[in-house]
């Protein structure tokens, strides 16, 4: 197996496909090379920089080409739906950043409330300034939180824990362990003193409309995604002060490359702080991410593990189709699972999975899972084939 990892990755990362024996390329190739040279590698690594193409993507499946992971969270630089045609499963690394992110919300959010952007910059400048900097507390306010997935959920914690933050939420699919109180979006707008944006997608989740819900003391903190916002409206409520403040790490255009200008016309606003799409961005959470998709890469690759995939479900359950489990034992052997998969395919049933574990010294016990039933008379013929032992439903 072989690993084409065009954006780079931490040595940790390079690690985990080493002891799992999988070979890594770490050259960076341009587009025209990647196109030319994509399949004759098993999987491909990017981060953000790299567009995996439409073209990219048949040109692997020509070859070897199985899968294509992101080493991260957004997976925009990706054409998911060719993928899907042409048999690529994509994967994602979501949970290497969720620290980094959360900590980047508070992050904004401290210095939204005690104006320190300003105080710096004045000092800076050799300015004393003090009165007109004057600050809120963020303890016993009121967070809101759009969103409440893995992120979400762990700024809820610092919120709690750390500030004694009531906190609210909504989100499309609620989760009731994670001790917030879920209300609707209009609801969590009307009532929040902050709120914190975890929803990504392209989606305008913030508009005019809801903007026109909050109260004028509160601010919007955006790692997310600028999109989620509508930047026009968001303007003319800050210039006016219809809303108190934004701390934002992400917008709707970005520069491409290191160095270049930054244009978004926030930067005129004194109400707004501004970071440069810092959320991943700490040695903790580029190590992480780099050995979580180096796991879940090896893991399809060497298991057919479907963690983390984007594009196929992780489980048999997302698909919502009514399932029937049959469990054989039987000696292991070469040629038991050929016999029993003709039986089955002989009576019109379809296996959506097969799970086989040794369970003693040249026996195994293999779990199928199928989608349509199986009658006695299908029994009685898998009983009969050669080094069946035992069957169960």
């Amino acid at each position: 197996m072989k690993v084409l990892i065009n954006d780079g990755l931490e040595k940790e990362g390079l690690a985990v496909f080493q002891q799992a024996g999988i070979e890594t390329d770490t050259k960076k190739r341009d587009a025209s090379q990647l196109l030319s040279e994509i399949g004759q590698f098993d999987a491909l690594v990017v981060r953000s920089a790299t567009k995996v193409t439409r073209e990219i993507i048949e040109a692997g499946t020509k070859g070897k080409l199985k899968i294509v992971g992101r080493a991260g969270v957004g997976y925009d630089n990706i054409d998911v739906a060719a993928a899907s045609e042409c048999g690529v499963v994509i994967k994602i690394a979501p949970y290497g950043s969720t620290n980094a992110v959360a900590e980047l919300a508070f992050g904004l959010m401290l210095a939204l409330s005690r104006n320190t952007p300003q105080a710096h910059h004045s000092l800076k400048n050799g300015v004393w300034i003090k009165k007109k900097l004057e600050g809120r507390e963020l303890s016993f306010k009121t967070l809101g939180l759009i969103g409440c997935g893995r992120i979400g959920q762990k700024v809820a914690r610092i919120a709690k824990l750390g500030f004694d933050m009531e906190i609210i939420g909504y989100d499309i699919k609620p989760c009731p362990e994670s001790g917030i109180k879920f209300l609707t979006k209009e609801e969590v707008l009307q009532q929040s003193d902050y709120i914190s944006i975890h929803t990504g997608g392209k989606d305008v989740v913030i508009g005019a409309k809801e903007l026109a819900l909050m109260k004028p003391t509160s601010y919007i903190i955006n790692t997310s995604r600028g999109n989620n916002i509508d930047q026009e409206t968001l303007y003319t409520a800050l210039k006016d002060g219809r809303i108190a403040g934004y701390g934002t790490d992400v917008y709707k255009e970005e520069p491409k490359s290191e160095g270049d200008p930054f244009t978004d016309k926030l930067r005129e606003l004194g109400n707004v702080v501004l970071s440069s799409h810092l959320g991943a961005s700490t040695v903790e959470a580029q190590q992480e991410t780099s050995t979580e998709i180096a796991r879940v890469l090896s893991g399809y690759l060497l298991g057919g593990d479907f963690t983390n995939a984007v594009n196929a479900g992780e489980s048999i359950d997302v698909e919502e189709k009514q399932v029937f489990t049959l469990f054989i034992h039987h000696k292991d052997v070469p040629g038991v699972f050929a016999n029993i998969d003709k039986v089955l395919a002989d009576n019109n049933i379809n296996i959506r999975a097969n799970y086989s574990r040794q369970i003693n010294t040249g026996y195994a016990i293999s779990v199928y899972v199928l989608h349509h039933e199986v009658t006695p008379e299908i029994i009685t013929a898998l009983k009969a084939i050669p080094n069946i032992a035992n069957i169960k439903t």
